[in-house]
């Protein structure tokens, strides 16, 4: 990769990463001229790195008004919810006819982290199935979830024994159990968008802090 594609992914990994983080508000406005200061870099990596998300649903074109964090919704998150879902299931439908479930990868498992290991289980089982399109559809709905996911262990303290229960259900291939605890598991949460929606603060916020992002890539243009 030359120094211009270099540069731009590694101002793209700092600023998903930031994104996911929950450092910034839904709805807040990214100043690219900021960023490209922060990061001593011209505008067109920067502009190139938040196009790149904006593939991913991560961050919003507005044009002439500039680049955005997407808005979450109780419209929207009901709908990402039951999108995940719906696949998920999909998925486990696939595999019920045609079993194999893989192990799961050594290490990846971190410590406590239940976000990421939601992340990981939901990947798998669509990963298992065969699917690229079915993977890569529930790889950017949990990147758009990522902050409703830290934020939904507030609000349910027992989500950790809640995927302790859908692991098992995975390994043991108890595909039928495992699609009813998906479907419950989804529908605890709709159940709690408007808390949730309430707890994200969700709001315009134009000129965002963008400083805050790590001054990890100090590339010059």
């Amino acid at each position: 990769m030359d120094d211009w594609g270099s540069k731009s992914g590694r101002l793209y990994d700092e600023i998903r990463q930031s994104l996911q983080s929950g450092l910034y508000a839904p709805g807040a406005r990214i100043d690219l001229t900021a960023l490209a200061r922060q990061f001593h870099a011209s505008a067109t990596p920067v502009r190139h790195a938040l196009y790149r998300l904006v593939g991913e649903g991560l961050v919003e074109d507005h044009a002439r008004d500039g680049f955005f964090v997407p808005p979450v919704t109780e419209w929207l998150l009901r709908d990402l919810y039951g999108w995940v879902q719906d696949i998920l299931i999909a998925a486990c439908d696939s595999i019920a006819r045609s079993p194999r479930i893989s192990e799961w990868p050594t290490g990846s498992r971190r410590g406590n982290d239940t976000v990421l290991q939601t992340r990981e289980l939901f990947e798998e089982i669509a990963l298992t199935n065969g699917s690229f399109y079915l993977t890569e559809a529930v790889r950017r709905a949990n990147a758009r979830l990522e902050v409703v996911r830290k934020t939904e262990i507030q609000l349910l303290d027992d989500t950790p024994k809640e995927l302790v229960s859908l692991h098992r259900l995975w390994r043991n291939q108890e595909m039928d159990a495992l699609k009813a605890a998906l479907a419950a598991y989804h529908e605890r949460r709709r159940h709690l968008v408007p808390r949730l929606v309430a707890a994200l603060g969700v709001k315009s916020h134009h000129g965002a802090d963008w400083s805050r992002l790590p001054a990890a890539i100090a590339c010059h243009s």
